[in-house]
Parts: C-alpha cells; structure tokens; sequence
C-alpha cells in the first residue's frame, strides 16, 4: 500500500463524517423550527420541593398559590 493511498482514505473518511454530521446538525435544526418545545413558566421540581417542604412542616395545610417575591 502506498502511503499516499493511506492519506486519501483518510481523507475521505474525514470528508464523510463531516458531511455526514453537517447533514444530521441540519436535521436537527429543521426538526426543532417545525416542532419547537412547550415552554413551561412553571418549575415543577421547585414548586414539589416547596410542597414537600411545607407538608413536613405544616402537615394537613394545603398549598393553593405560590408567587415569587420581587
């Protein structure tokens, strides 16, 4: 095998993964622009972390609104 048959296969195979990742990074980008995530105003693990909170200390209470203090 020549050595400069080893830099070309290199090469191709370099070449190929790039465009094989170009192509999926384009995928990607499409997939998220038609099918965008909900946005959540809500933080449920802080808010099951403030209920917990408040029935170990408060048992029996319930909590009916949580609001942020500014």
């Amino acid at each position: 095998m020549v050595p400069s048959d080893i830099l070309l296969i290199s090469f191709s195979a370099l070449l190929t993964v790039f465009i094989i990742l170009s192509g999926l990074a384009v995928i990607m980008q499409l997939i998220m622009r038609f099918f965008p995530g909900k946005e959540v105003d809500e933080d449920v693990t802080v808010y099951s972390a403030i209920a917990s909170v408040h029935s170990r200390l408060f048992p029996g209470t319930k909590i009916t609104k949580i609001e942020e203090v500014k």
